[in-house]
């Protein structure tokens, strides 16, 4: 490799990685599904079902904020509808299946280094709560 080819491919990651930031913050119920959709496919009620089990229920999306954020983040090309499928005996035809994409992990990947940002400033303000 030359050095040159290096030097630009460092750039477009770098580009790459500040176009995403610029999608941040993200709202709480598109950054569940992101996190959710990183572990493998899924269709909306088990996003909504995983969503509040990981959040010890303190977050409950209903079906218009669940389906209208899975649209916008269609749209944005975070995620993707999956052409594969269960067997049908095991699973509703009607359901759609999600999965990310290469750009929504790195949308994921730019939320997460601002929450962490976030965190270790508000640690050094206010110090860590031995019980949070």
């Amino acid at each position: 490799m030359t050095t040159y080819y290096i030097w630009i491919c460092t750039i477009m990651r770098l580009r790459e990685q500040s176009s995403a930031a610029k999608l941040t913050p993200l709202s709480p119920i598109v950054f569940h599904v992101l996190l959710s959709l990183g572990e493998g496919e899924r269709h909306g009620y088990a996003l909504k079902r995983e969503i509040a089990l990981r959040t010890g229920g303190k977050l409950q999306p209903g079906p218009g904020v669940l389906y209208g954020s899975i649209n916008k983040m269609l749209e944005l090309g975070l995620i993707e509808e999956s052409d594969e499928r269960p067997d049908p005996h095991l699973d509703d035809e009607r359901r759609r299946y999600y999965r990310i994409t290469a750009w929504g992990r790195k949308v994921a990947q730019a939320e997460a280094a601002r929450m962490r940002d976030l965190v270790q400033l508000a640690s050094a303000r206010f110090g860590v709560p031995k019980h949070a």
